[in-house]
């Protein structure tokens, strides 16, 4: 091959893995990594994080703060495995989502889609036709051998707490044998986890198709793709797990990080054209395979901005990239408010929140009050408008004692923010309800 033709097939899968890749990252940091300050419990175990995420939380951008989390990696290559949910009241909000190693949300449990009424669920992996035993109440088929179960159960308050970590010690994972009772089956091949790159390196080496490589190792062909895995086997990244980008020749790694380079000048053109004007948005970036249609820049762009965003039918994410008049965000040059009008708040069936992120990192921003976000919940505590509206104010400096209970700190700098919506009715998801703009203070003043 000419050096042309590998520095185009490695921009194809650069954009095609980067998901992949920096989900493999997180569940090395969660489920393989015992000294990592992040890990979570081995596969096929269950973690329950009984607070919601703060700045000290560095494994996942854009992170919610407003559900406490439950993480499960599930390994089904030898059997599936069995999610028990307890019966939940009925006003409290939760939901396991399903997250393959594509990082497609393959489905979901929880209030919208299963019910608050307990159940136990079958999670299959790919090409598992066992039979289905009594006792289970829906069966879920994964096309990838290993898949994240992503849980959230909802918190009113900091008062609540003591109530959210009795569903949590109610949520149960267990392979299918031990459902059963039945012998358990012979075990899968051991896997060697290979070192992760950092969010750096998995931007601009080489050695990112190594593993890429190893991550299609539990990633069937998907029929759909046969002909681009055929195109990626051209370089090595054949889904064995065996390439190494060491022992290729300096011009080859060269053409290969070349072509990563070009991928990524591609994503910030379709962010700038498409994201940034909202033309795309999360209802777009997140869902099944099916919803997403095989596109890998849109699928790249959910992964970049805010990996395992939900679908749009869970929850949608309007996005706050720029102020009103189209510049950046950058709490060091100006201030912002967010107002919505009498009857205006966002339509949900559960709640609503705003999150604020700090650029590039995309973390959570610490600041002296601890307040990372605004949500419904808290809404009797803020003070409303003269005319019923709300006016959030968004800075880094204090709006003054009589606005702070509508204050979201901001960093001295770069930033942007997030509305998750939970539960959206029809006209939000539709379009029809639009969110309000954020605005400079000097604009919003004149």
């Amino acid at each position: 091959m000419n050096l042309d033709e590998v520095r185009q097939i490695a921009c194809e899968a650069f954009i095609f893995g980067y998901p992949l890749i920096d989900n493999y990252r997180i569940w090395h940091a969660q489920f393989v990594d015992r000294g990592n300050a992040d890990f979570k419990a081995p596969w096929n175990q269950l973690h329950n994080v009984a607070r919601v995420f703060t700045p000290e939380d560095k494994a996942i951008q854009t992170p919610n703060s407003d559900t406490p989390y439950s993480f499960a990696g599930l390994d089904l290559r030898a059997e599936p495995m069995v999610l028990t949910i307890p019966p939940i009241e009925k006003a409290r909000y939760f939901s396991v989502q399903l997250i393959d190693a594509y990082t497609h949300n393959f489905s979901y449990i929880g209030s919208r889609t299963t019910g608050n009424d307990g159940g136990h669920y079958l999670i299959a992996g790919p090409g598992w036709n066992g039979r289905v035993p009594a006792g289970i109440d829906r069966v879920f088929s994964c096309e990838t051998g290993l898949c994240f179960a992503f849980y959230r159960t909802q918190l009113y308050a900091l008062a609540d707490i003591d109530a959210v970590k009795a569903v949590q010690a109610g949520y149960k994972v267990q392979p299918l044998s031990a459902f059963t009772s039945a012998p358990t089956p012979p075990s899968a091949p051991a896997l060697t986890f290979p070192k992760p790159l950092s969010v750096e390196g998995q931007r601009t080496s080489a050695a990112f198709f190594g593993l890429l490589d190893f991550v299609l190792s539990y990633c069937p062909v998907h029929p759909t793709e046969a002909t681009l895995r055929q195109r990626f086997a051209e370089i090595g990244i054949e889904g064995r797990g065996l390439l190494d980008t060491v022992q290729w020749p300096a011009e080859v790694r060269d053409a290969a990080e070349q072509g990563m380079a070009e991928g990524w000048k591609m994503f910030n053109a379709f962010k700038a054209a498409e994201i940034d004007t909202l033309k795309k948005t999360s209802s777009d970036a997140f869902g099944t395979r099916e919803h997403l249609e095989n596109d890998y820049l849109l699928r790249m762009a959910g992964a970049v901005l805010g990996i395992y965003g939900n679908s749009k039918e869970e929850a949608i994410y309007p996005m706050y990239l720029v102020d009103a008049a189209g510049a950046a965000l950058d709490a060091s040059r100006n201030d912002y408010t967010l107002r919505f009008a009498p009857g205006a708040l966002p339509p949900v069936h559960f709640f609503w929140s705003l999150t604020l992120y700090e650029l590039p990192s995309g973390l959570l921003h610490a600041n002296a009050l601890k307040r990372y976000l605004i949500n419904s919940p808290m809404l009797p505590g803020l003070v409303p408008d003269g005319d019923g509206g709300f006016t959030l104010h968004i800075q880094h400096g204090s709006p003054g004692a009589e606005r702070e209970k509508n204050w979201l700190p901001a960093p001295k700098g770069p930033f942007y923010a997030v509305m998750r919506l939970y539960g959206p009715k029809a006209e939000a998801i539709s379009g029809v309800w639009k969110q309000p703009p954020l605005e400079p203070a000097a604009r919003a003043n004149a």
